[in-house]
């Protein structure tokens, strides 16, 4: 894949500025008559445990910028308090991708935001995309990510060996529009917030078939902050300030998510 083997040792991890694992995954008690609770966000950092994800010309590893990352954006969400957040982890563990979908599925999430920082074998290739869920990809080049994502499942043995092609249709099948289209308002909103903040690719709102945004009922965004391997990316993806950044631009793209998106249109 032409990227470069380099090891991070354990103490590069905290330098990151990952916060220490919390539990944060029980859902709220709700008495009938209760005023409903915030909507619920899920934030799911890529990778984790023993599959690295892409890993930086300089060594980083993608897990690692991926938990910085949503990390960083819980704080936002949750400091504006109109939010629940949880994370699908908040540790460094591997968890199958179906898993990640179940746990946002499970919780009755109403918006489900992966993620990443891929690699390319160009090195000259940088800037951030946001990606929906289709049947077909947008370009050739996001064919690929998807591929490399969707691989993520090697890593789990055989008892979570990856579905089948007839699998993966009649899930797809199950997405409906009104989902798509959700996701799609989500996009838009992540790529107006992050514009003219970082770096973003050529026709940053991009679409492919991500088995992690594979949810029939919960609108689904996947965010590649950037390259690792591209030295510009990585670099900045390694300060705390970076991470920063995206977070707030995110946070702005959420707010606006719900603040004009059919949830606060059907339950405000």
């Amino acid at each position: 894949m032409g990227r470069r083997a380099l090891l991070v040792l354990p103490a590069a991890f905290p330098a990151l500025g990952l916060a220490a694992p919390r539990s944060h995954l029980a859902a709220p008690a709700v008495h009938r008559g209760a005023k409903p609770p915030p909507p619920l966000v899920v934030l799911d950092p890529g990778h984790g445990g023993k599959d690295p994800g892409a890993i930086g010309v300089s060594g980083t590893y993608e897990k690692h910028i991926a938990e910085a990352a949503s990390a960083e954006l819980e704080r936002r969400l949750l400091a504006g308090g109109r939010y629940r957040v949880a994370r699908t982890r908040d540790r460094d563990i591997f968890i199958p991708l179906e898993d990640r979908v179940a746990i946002a599925q499970g919780r009755r999430a109403a918006l489900f935001i992966s993620m990443h920082a891929d690699a390319l074998h160009d090195p000259s290739v940088r800037g951030a995309s946001v990606y929906t869920l289709s049947d077909h990809a947008s370009d050739g080049q996001t064919a690929a990510l998807a591929a490399r994502e969707n691989s993520a499942d090697r890593f789990a043995g055989p008892q979570f060996a990856g579905t089948s092609p007839e699998v993966r249709a009649i899930l797809a099948s199950l997405v409906r529009q009104e989902t798509r289209r959700e996701s799609g308002q989500m996009a838009r909103s992540v790529v107006a917030s992050l514009r003219g903040r970082v770096a973003l690719l050529d026709n940053p709102e991009r679409h492919a078939g991500f088995v992690v945004l594979k949810s029939a009922s919960i609108p689904s965004v996947l965010v590649e902050m950037g390259f690792m391997s591209n030295r510009l990316d990585e670099a900045a993806l390694r300060r705390a300030d970076h991470r920063a950044d995206v977070a707030s631009a995110m946070t702005r793209a959420v707010d606006a998510y719900f603040t004009v998106g059919s949830y606060m249109q059907t339950t405000g």
